[in-house]
């Protein structure tokens, strides 16, 4: 009997934690400053690209299923080796084949200790300011972070609207930032032309 009830006790324990775990919710959003930059990266360019080390791959969105797509390409620790690289310049390339369509766009940002003549020796905050033709939903280390019913500068903004994603408030060399970037034609309901980056930065405020 007491067998039983220590079986039952450590079922219900697990259970609650495997839920708990399931219902994790996504790290809050963090508002980036509205205020001019003190510095701009763009990385729609080679130079700007290799100033953070970075080599962009892409591949394309399947519809696996009604209710779901693949691959699933969030997490950091995704495999992209077999995917197109591209370079930064490339990133305004028109891609997809219209209609409903969908891309991801991954690349490892690594935080140099000086770009130009921006010192990284000093923390900074970080935001990546990107802006996909149509809408984009942007992971950044594994999370998009998200509130309902809030501002979430990583979820769909509106049609070729930025996102505008802190990657972090006290930023130094070394800090790496693994971007996945989930581009989609628009409109959704009626979508026209193809997916490719208008926008693509780094912007360093202080």
């Amino acid at each position: 009997m007491r067998k039983a009830i220590a079986g039952a006790i450590t079922l219900t324990t697990l259970t609650v934690a495997i839920q708990s775990i399931a219902q994790t919710p996504p790290p809050a959003p963090t508002m980036p400053p509205s205020l001019p930059a003190e510095h701009v990266v763009n990385v729609m360019t080679n130079e700007g690209s290799g100033a953070f080390s970075v080599q962009w791959r892409v591949a394309d969105v399947r519809i696996k299923t009604t209710y779901q797509i693949e691959p699933r390409a969030m997490p950091t620790d995704f495999d992209d080796s077999q995917w197109e690289r591209i370079e930064g310049k490339d990133l305004g390339v028109r891609r997809s084949g219209g209609h409903n369509a969908f891309m991801w766009f991954r690349g490892l940002l690594t935080m140099p200790a000086r770009i130009s003549d921006f010192d990284l020796s000093k923390s900074a905050v970080a935001v990546l300011n990107v802006l996909v033709d149509d809408y984009a939903e942007v992971w950044i280390n594994g999370q998009m972070p998200r509130r309902s019913g809030y501002p979430s500068p990583a979820t769909i903004q509106g049609l070729n609207m930025p996102n505008r994603v802190v990657l972090g408030t006290e930023l130094k060399a070394g800090d790496r930032f693994q971007l996945a970037v989930f581009a989609i034609n628009g409109p959704m309901s009626d979508p026209v032309g193809s997916i490719w980056f208008r926008q693509a930065m780094v912007e360093f405020y202080r």
